[in-house]
């Protein structure tokens, strides 16, 4: 993940700039987090827990459901969420921080930045 300042960076550069007609880029961030690592970050920013539950396939399901998704779109919404955590969608081409000519945006920076707000 990266914020959407970054990604919007990203698509300037490819729109006002050369040599991107037909190209398609995988854009991440320069680092991988989890979940868990963004309600630990906050945490600390905050000064007190958020804490972060782990729920499997099966109860994120049932949690979507009740929000009043329909289960046949809850279970695809809870796969891809399960694919996620396992490294689906791990990219480390850091196709995003050529295009904007820098690092992505560090976790703890985009957290204290959207604190600010």
């Amino acid at each position: 993940m990266a914020p959407r300042e970054d990604y919007a960076e990203a698509a300037a550069a490819v729109l006002t700039g050369e040599g991107h007609a037909g190209k398609v880029y995988e854009l991440a961030g320069d680092e991988g987090y989890t979940l868990a690592d963004l309600a630990a970050e906050l945490s600390k920013q905050v000064g007190r827990n958020i804490p972060y539950k782990n729920l499997s396939e099966a109860d994120f399901v049932k949690v979507l459901v009740g929000v009043g998704l329909p289960e046949n779109l809850a279970a695809v919404y809870a796969g891809l969420d399960i694919g996620a955590s396992r490294g689906a969608m791990f990219d480390d081409s850091r196709q995003l921080s050529k295009l904007i000519g820098r690092p992505t945006t560090p976790l703890a920076t985009s957290i204290a930045a959207a604190l600010k707000h």
